[in-house]
């Protein structure tokens, strides 16, 4: 960051260089994480009481005699007390008016972003320093683990409007590394540019979501270009399985991670080490899990549900007890890497989840059929990327693959995933290109983006109108390649 006023630059400098030594005390176990906790959420609380959204709730917050009795309390009391105290901020109630958590006016932030939208009203989400500089140092100390200055990055986040794109070039410049962010329009896809890039800068890294990349693998595939290859992926902004992960791991040699995990709104809640394995992000967040037992801190045993945080260094836009959406599990068992941080897995978004009848079918599910490991067998080939369309009783798993398969192939696929949907009517076709919400899993998830049901009237009505046309441009290809269209068609100016 660069800065004309010098007090800034000295303040920055110095917040920079504690925020630092406190990240790797805790790493390293050595940090006291109850009084962290405590006085950092003091300190959330007391900004927290200066924005609409909390104001009459901490109203009490703005007199000193309430921190000087909250910071005589023991820590961990104090936290677990504040925790059952607050009410818990639903996704639908912070997106109806997000800009009610600001604690500053608009013009003290850096940056301004906002949120994709599709699950909502685009929820306001500007950087302001301190919060850009602790998510750049949380996510840069864990993968400085990870790469090294000799390291390149493709940063490939179609993302006009929400900040990560931009994040991870900040994190690229906090390691010393490389980075080029580039764009590729959503309809026309075409990967040229990037790929001889790619080529002529020998890029070791891959920066964004899998669907992308699989977009851009598949383009390489069909316009005779050469394969990218890459030494790591680090993925995210969609659910990444252990069978996606070594499908894209086969398709570009490299070593694949979840390389992050979060919101625009929160921030990085969790982000991976050399192992591979996600970590919450302990010294800037409060985490519990929510399910149908109730809400509860995570403790580092294992345990799963929703994930619900609050932000300790997001003051200027602080949210209490956030119910995110997304369904995680934490291991409870340290990782071999050392950091002594809890680890998490992510299992997907809540909706994220096919029902037939009572069962339920996951991304997991259909892709682990899908890229079970490579045959040896002559003529085998390879699924690169696929997109399950459900009408009625009709299920059609569209294909893309890197050469024409012979009928008993394809056939064996269908098979093997015909155990998912008993009971349905299932075919397995090949397109030379899939739709391109297939491209839009970051923004989508998985229902959408590689699952669409056209039963549902509320499939599209929640999507912005950039958006809901490339729908309109899928429905069109999905009909012409399944003869299925949707039960309630898709209209202009769909929300």
């Amino acid at each position: 960051m660069l800065f004309s006023d010098g007090k800034v630059r000295a303040d920055y400098a110095d917040f920079v260089d504690r925020q630092i030594a406190a990240v790797r005390r805790v790493h390293a176990g050595e940090e006291d994480l109850p009084a962290l906790h405590a006085d950092k959420l003091v300190r959330t609380l007391v900004a927290a009481a200066d924005s609409r959204q909390f104001g009459s709730v901490l109203a009490g917050w703005r007199d000193e005699e309430t921190v000087v009795r909250a910071r005589a309390d023991e820590p961990a009391v104090f936290v677990e007390k504040m925790l059952a105290e607050l009410a818990v901020l639903s996704q639908a109630e912070f997106r109806s008016g997000s800009s009610a958590v600001f604690t500053r006016p608009i013009g003290e932030f850096l940056h301004y972003y906002e949120s994709s939208g599709t699950t909502g009203d685009p929820v306001a989400a500007p950087k302001a320093l301190d919060d850009l500089a602790a998510n750049t140092i949380n996510i840069g100390e864990m993968w400085r683990r990870v790469l090294t200055p000799a390291d390149s990055a493709l940063i490939l986040i179609n993302g006009p409007f929400a900040p990560a794109g931009y994040q991870f070039e900040k994190v690229m410049e906090y390691l010393g590394v490389l980075s080029l962010r580039l764009w590729v329009d959503n309809v026309t896809g075409d990967y040229t540019r990037i790929l001889r890039l790619l080529r002529e800068l020998s890029v070791s890294t891959y920066v964004g979501s899998p669907s992308r990349l699989l977009e851009m693998l598949h383009f390489a595939y069909r316009h005779g270009e050469p394969l990218p290859r890459f030494r790591r992926l680090l993925l995210m902004a969609e659910q990444a399985g252990p069978s996606l992960l070594r499908h894209l791991e086969r398709l570009t040699g490299a070593k694949a991670f979840v390389g992050s995990f979060g919101s625009s709104e929160t921030g990085t809640t969790a982000a991976t080490c050399e192992q591979g394995r996600l970590h919450l992000q302990v010294q800037s967040y409060l985490f519990e899990l929510a399910d149908s037992r109730g809400i509860r801190p995570v403790r580092g045993d294992r345990d799963e549900g929703e994930l619900v945080v609050t932000c300790l260094d997001l003051r200027a836009r602080p949210l209490l007890r956030y119910r995110t959406g997304d369904l995680v599990e934490v291991t409870g068992t340290p990782c071999p890497c050392g950091v002594a941080l809890p680890v998490v897995r992510t299992l997907g978004r809540v909706h994220d989840v096919m029902r037939l009848g009572g069962d339920g079918v996951r991304q997991e599910d259909v892709e682990s059929v899908l890229w079970a490991e490579n045959s040896p067998e002559p003529g085998h080939f390879t699924v690169l990327n696929y997109m399950l369309v459900l009408r009625g009783s009709d299920v059609v798993c569209l294909l893309t693959t890197d050469r024409e398969p012979e009928a008993p192939s394809l056939d064996a696929v269908r098979r093997r995933l015909a155990g998912l949907f008993d009971g349905r009517n299932l075919s397995v076709r090949t397109v030379p290109a899939l739709p391109p919400l297939a491209s839009l899993g970051s923004y989508l998830g998985w229902k959408l983006s590689r699952l669409v049901d056209l039963d549902d009237p509320a499939m599209t009505d929640r999507l912005p109108p950039p958006i809901a046309e490339v729908v309109r441009v899928s429905l069109a290809e999905i009909e012409a390649s399944t003869g299925l269209r949707p039960a309630i068609p898709l209209t202009e100016g769909t929300r």
